[in-house]
This record gives C-alpha cells, structure tokens and sequence, in this order.
C-alpha cells in the first residue's frame, strides 16, 4: 500500500505548523508590547469589517430608499388632510358670506316693508337665474299658490327690480328693470329735482357700468346728480313713488340734442337673493 505521507511531506508539515505557532506567539508577543491587537486579529477583523462595509452599501440604500418612500407617502396623506380642511374652510367662509349678505339684505327690506304702507308684501327667494338671461330675469319660489299675480312690482333690499311676468303655481319668472329689451319692458318714472319732477322711462342698461340708463330727456330739463328717482306710476303699468335709485352721471346723447342720464339702482341687480313683491292693499 502506498503511504500517505512521505518523510518530506511530514517535514514539511512540521516546519509550517512551527512557522504558524511562532507567528501567533510572535504576535501576541508584539500585541501585548505595542497595545495593539494580534496580527492574525487584525487581519480577520479587517477582513469581517470590510466584507460588512461592502454589504452594508446595497443595505443602506434600500434602507434609504424605504425612508424616502415612507416620508413622501406620509407627506402626501398630511397635505391631503390639510388640502382638505382648507377645503372645508373655504366653503364655511363662502356659506357665511352668503348668509350673511341674505341678513343683511333681510334687514334693508324690513326697512323698506315699513315704509309700505299702501301695500302688503309677500317675501320670495330667488331660486333660478341663467348666466345667459343673467341681466334680463329670475326666477322665485312663490306663485299664484301664495297669491302672486303677473304684473306685480318685485322689489330688492332697497327698491324695485323687476316686475312678474309670468305666473306658475309654485314659482314665478320676474322681468328685471335693467331688461329693457322691449318697449313693454320699460318702466316709467319721476326724476325728483330740486326745482321739480322730470318724467321719463328707462330705455337702456349699461352692464358695464351697471348704471339704468333714462334717455332722450330735454337739455332744458333740471337734473343733477344725486336726485332721486321714483316709479311715475304714468302707464298704468307699475305703481308710482317705488323707489329706482340715484342719479349718478348726467350726459348729452351723440348729437348733443337731448340728456342722457344714468341711474345707479337703489338695489344691487347684479346680487338679488331674497325679494318683496308688493301687492296693493285694494287688491288684497
């Protein structure tokens, strides 16, 4: 049988195991006189070390990228949570707006009904009004149910707007004073100046001033800015001494032959929530 190990291969084995226990005596020898660790410690904790810096790079990226991950993911639920509160904010300040230009518009038309006294008065909420026919109608939740008829004056916080123009069970269309479309829709009425009436109709609306406009007045006649101006009552159409509003801008026309005048209403049109409709006592 062939041997295993030869007296060279022993020799040799021999030597290197003696190499190896020098080295380590050697080294713990110099580790305990300079303070450092052993060679052999050093080398494997160098190795270890180095083996746990090379996986800790891949680690620490994913690591990383997880945190990102987590902070946008908590950041995007925190900004929508407040994206949403300011949401709720911003309908709560349009709700008490609105309620509270409805008061105060409520509070204008109890004064206004005071002063009333040949009429009675039915209180409506406008429920429907076109941007397209924004400046011409609207519309109002009480009818001919709540004793509403076609042709009654419909006045705003301050004075009229508009006349019924026609009549549903539960609701009515009402005809604006700026609508001045057709001559049936022009409403006469009273310029009181100081040095006395001037009797004309409103014969335009100027939407970009939102002024009602009372053309064709002779340049003979005394108007000024300031005076106010009332339902004539001439025509049978709309009862006298409603209040219009204001004289704001006194003109000529183009030719120079006649006045021009714009009213500034009395009742804001262009914001109309809650209206009167006047009813005469004689009719009721």
């Amino acid at each position: 049988m062939r041997k295993i190990f030869s007296s060279k291969t022993v020799v040799l084995l021999m030597l290197g195991f003696l190499v190896v226990v020098g080295l380590i005596v050697g080294s713990n020898w110099w580790a305990k006189r300079t303070n450092n660790p052993p060679f052999f410690q050093r080398a494997v904790n160098d190795l270890t070390g180095g083996a746990a810096k090379i996986i800790s790079i891949p680690t620490n990226a994913v690591g990383n990228r997880a945190n990102s991950l987590a902070n946008l993911l908590n950041t995007f639920s925190e900004n929508k949570a407040l994206k949403s509160k300011l949401d709720g904010y911003a309908e709560n300040k349009v709700k008490l707006q609105t309620v509270e230009e409805e008061n105060q518009s409520l509070k204008k038309q109890l004064d206004l009904k005071k002063t009333l006294t040949d009429y009675e008065t039915i209180s409506a909420v406008t429920i429907s009004r076109s941007p397209t026919t924004w400046n011409s109608q609207l519309v109002i939740d009480k009818g001919a149910k709540s004793g509403i008829k076609k042709g009654m004056p419909v006045l705003g916080d301050s004075g009229i707007i508009g006349l019924v123009s026609e009549v549903n069970t539960v609701n009515s269309k009402v005809t604006l004073i700026s609508n001045t479309t057709e001559d049936t829709n022009q409403i006469a009425i009273t310029v009181k100046g100081s040095a006395g009436d001037t009797n004309g109709i409103i014969t335009d609306y100027d939407a970009d001033k939102k002024m009602l406009v009372m053309g064709s007045v002779s340049n003979t006649a005394n108007v000024n800015k300031g005076d106010t101006v009332v339902t004539s009552g001439l025509g049978g159409r709309v009862p006298s001494g409603l209040l219009v509003g204001k004289i704001s801008e006194v003109t000529t026309d183009s030719y120079g032959l006649s006045k021009k005048i714009y009213i500034e209403p009395s009742s804001d049109l262009s914001k109309i929530s809650t209206v009167l409709v006047a009813k005469s006592s004689m009719e009721s």
